[in-house]
């Protein structure tokens, strides 16, 4: 096997085994891995926060391409969020009316401990 075929069977393996095939990821992680537009979202989502960008409801929902879900899907992914406090929802300080949405402090940590474990991927030259 080639160092390549290797290095992406490991890079499989550990994402697999992170997420989906993963049976004690926290309720949060295992939210956004239920389908295809959740998984998408969270990780358009971290990305901006991480980026300092500001979150509003109309951004929030069109960080993942529209071919993935529908708007009300993608609100409702959203709205569900706020509800089951993986995502915070407030006022915007210079429109009441806009809401700006920013990760909950347990989100960003389940969030950096699986984006850690998935970073754990083996040196090919070691993989047998």
């Amino acid at each position: 096997m080639t160092n390549k075929l290797k290095r992406a069977q490991s890079i499989i393996e550990s994402i697999y085994s992170t997420t989906i095939g993963n049976s004690s990821n926290p309720p949060s992680m295992s939210f956004y891995q239920s389908d295809t537009y959740r998984f998408f979202f969270l990780l358009s989502f971290m990305h901006e926060h991480f980026n300092g960008s500001e979150i509003s409801q109309e951004y929030a929902i069109s960080l993942v391409p529209k071919k993935y879900a529908s708007r009300i899907k993608r609100l409702q992914v959203l709205k569900s969020s706020v509800q089951l406090g993986y995502i915070n929802e407030k006022s915007s300080l210079t429109d009441k009316r806009r809401r700006i949405y920013t990760p909950s402090d347990s989100m960003i940590d389940d969030f950096l401990n699986m984006t850690e474990s998935v970073s754990k991927i083996p040196d090919s030259k070691k993989v047998s």
